[in-house]
């Protein structure tokens, strides 16, 4: 007992070491981020574009996802996710913000009837963290490295934004992982033959500024990056569609097998079906804003505060869970 003990103060001190050192290295991994995808483009617009057939046609969609790519990653990690200190935030006036689709205020209190009709905005329960002591609602969790409470957290992303994603930005991060997929599809896909050009597969000979190792060194780069992050995209569309973050799809699985358990049916009451959950999330639509928001890298409010939440009509909890049930973040004591 007392070496498993041991064992697990261990564990516990090393991740707290982990802690530290990502979040003092996270500026570091911004700034190379930042470079990496500087290079890319560079490498995309002094190679590949000049040679794509009829540019008046095929430039500016190439450079309207260049343009969300960096827009959206600028947002994502300067945008505070909303932490439960902070006093509510509104709209702002710059032409970086776009207009509603028709004048409505955030939505807070219960009882509001949103579109489609099965979905009902209600107030959230509110719990004290055994962390940091302060009175938070629900689908706000309590984040280590911050040492805050922030509001509908997903998850701390200190390798690619250096801070967490939760309300006020999750919708930048999920645009800034589709264009970059699309960038780095569209860049390995047509940089194909520049890259055996490069290699001097082709001999062809290399007449473009950018240095052929720097070209293939990138293009690599991007078919991996590719890969990968079309993976975590589709992953977290998933989540979205299903309405729940990373966090909560954890804590779900959990609720499933205790009501499975019982006899029950675990429901999640904030999953509206997954045309609404996509609509909510990215808040588009005849209660929220214009299509045309996802395609261009405006700013947008969420359709919440982070106090109030559509719920599936009927329920003003999950189905399934009973009070006592309810994870909470995860203690720090080593009891």
């Amino acid at each position: 007992m007392i070496c498993a003990r041991q064992v697990f103060r261990c564990f516990k001190w090393l991740e707290r070491a982990g802690d530290r050192i990502t979040g003092a290295a996270g500026p570091y991994f911004v700034a190379l981020a930042v470079i990496l995808i500087s290079l890319g483009a560079a490498s995309f617009f002094t190679v590949v574009q000049p040679g794509l057939p009829l540019p008046w046609l095929s430039s500016p969609p190439c450079i309207l996802i260049a343009v969300n790519l960096f827009m959206h990653y600028y947002y994502v990690c300067t945008v505070r996710p909303g932490y439960i200190e902070e006093p509510p935030r509104y709209p702002g006036t710059s032409f970086l913000w776009a207009s509603p689709s028709r004048p409505r205020r955030q939505l807070t209190a219960s009882g509001v009837r949103w579109s489609p009709p099965q979905v009902e905005i209600v107030r959230a329960h509110v719990t004290r963290c055994k962390r940091c002591g302060e009175m938070r609602p629900e689908r706000a969790h309590h984040c280590r490295i911050c040492n805050k409470c922030v509001l509908k957290y997903d998850h701390h992303c200190p390798v690619r934004i250096n801070q967490c994603v939760g309300l006020h930005n999750e919708r930048h991060f999920v645009l800034f992982m589709a264009y970059l997929a699309f960038s780095t599809f569209f860049f390995s896909f047509l940089g194909y033959p520049y890259a055996l050009d490069a290699l001097g597969i082709t001999y062809v000979p290399w007449t473009h500024t950018l240095p052929p190792l720097c070209f293939i060194l990138t293009y690599v780069l991007s078919v991996v990056i590719c890969i990968a992050i079309t993976i975590m995209l589709l992953w977290n569309l998933w989540g979205v569609a299903r309405g729940e973050t990373s966090v909560e799809a954890q804590d779900h699985e959990v609720y499933r097998n205790v009501a499975k358990g019982r006899g029950e049916t675990f429901l999640n009451s904030y999953d509206l079906g997954k045309r609404a959950n996509l609509a909510l999330f990215f808040n588009i639509g005849p209660n929220g804003y214009p299509l045309y928001t996802l395609f261009f890298p405006f700013r947008i409010m969420p359709y919440t505060d982070g106090r109030a939440w559509a719920r599936r009509e009927g329920l003003l909890r999950h189905h399934g869970v009973r009070d006592g049930e309810e994870l909470t973040d995860e203690e720090d004591e080593e009891s």
